[in-house]
């Protein structure tokens, strides 16, 4: 950033704080801005990662003592309306007015030209103000301060056993080297697991990016998630379901459970089986068992007959009576 920028941009204004605010406080406002306007909270979306750059880069210069000294001493020149004239014109104006302010506070003396210019141009050859803040020629840090190291995405496919009671892993980072992941209980397919800090490192000595790891998670033959429930589907036999009957339901990496089926039950009820779902640290979920009444394909010729004599007997109600009624109403 150059250096005419910090007579420009009011970071204060950026933030939404007083002059006067406290590192805590300041602290405590970045967080929650940096929070709302984070890239992964708004994937796509140009206008809030411009806002966060914004707010980095105000946030790099405020909290930092030096940094914030320097910036409101050019606020201050620039508010009071310094500039630089030419000699002899009307208030003898010129560059002792802009720069006397660094030049106080070193034993009484002034600063000559060459300090004052090198703030802004260490290591170049350009104009005033000519190098970039944060780069190793720079005299200031700034835009940010330090460049953050990127963020490295990896892939893992997990079965879903694995993913609702969580398991340590092992990906291959870019070097070729083995990083342990270790995945949390309930976890879900095409969430991202965040690491921090084990990403690219900052080319200039900032902060190390994050690997940011997405996850799959392979469908299972028996079992769905449901938030922090599991769903499986019972078949039942139609006696079981007409008379009732006690019956073993399968359970995620456990034994059978004995769930008792009540007479009359019919296909689609759903029978609970209490804290055999998903376990983390937001709460237990249940095993929900759907019961699916499994009709015969095949009968032998006993079996026939006695459905026959069931149907001579059964009551004479239509039990698509209320159907066509609320068809017609």
């Amino acid at each position: 950033m150059a250096s005419q920028d910090w007579f420009e941009k009011d970071f204060y204004k950026v933030l939404g704080v007083g002059k006067d605010v406290s590192e805590a406080d300041l602290k405590k406002t970045y967080r929650k801005l940096a929070r709302k306007y984070h890239p992964d909270s708004n994937p796509g979306d140009a206008a809030a990662e411009a806002k966060f750059k914004e707010i980095s880069e105000a946030f790099s210069v405020l909290s930092d003592k030096e940094q914030r000294a320097e910036y409101d001493q050019i606020r201050a020149m620039g508010a009071g309306g310094a500039r630089f004239t030419a000699p002899g014109s009307a208030g003898n104006g010129g560059f002792e007015d802009v720069f006397s302010a660094f030049g106080r506070g070193r034993g009484g003396q002034t600063a000559d030209f060459e300090d004052l210019f090198s703030m802004f141009n260490q290591g170049g050859g350009g104009s005033f103000g000519s190098g970039r803040f944060g780069q190793p020629s720079g005299g200031f840090r700034g835009f940010g301060g330090p460049q953050r190291g990127a963020d490295v995405t990896a892939r893992t496919t997990l079965s879903f056993a694995t993913a609702v009671q969580g398991e340590t892993v092992t990906l291959q980072g870019e070097d070729g080297r083995p990083i342990k992941v270790k995945i949390p209980a309930g976890v879900k397919d095409g969430q991202k697991i965040r690491l921090r800090g084990r990403g690219r490192p900052s080319p200039d000595g900032g902060e190390t990016g994050d690997l940011v790891v997405a996850v799959t998670v392979k469908p299972h033959p028996v079992f769905t998630r449901d938030e922090l429930n599991l769903r499986v589907t019972v078949p039942v036999t139609f006696t079981e379901a007409a008379l009732g009957a006690t019956i073993e339901v399968p359970t995620l990496g456990g034994d059978p459970v004995k769930l008792k089926v009540a007479p009359g039950t019919p296909s689609g009820r759903v029978l609970r089986v209490k804290g055999r779902g998903v376990t983390t640290a937001k709460g237990v979920g249940d095993l929900l068992a759907e019961v699916q009444v499994a009709v015969p394909s095949h009968l032998d010729d006993a079996a026939r007959e006695a459905l026959e004599r069931f149907r001579a007997t059964e009551p004479a109600e239509n039990p698509r009576a209320e159907l066509l009624a609320k068809a017609r109403a």
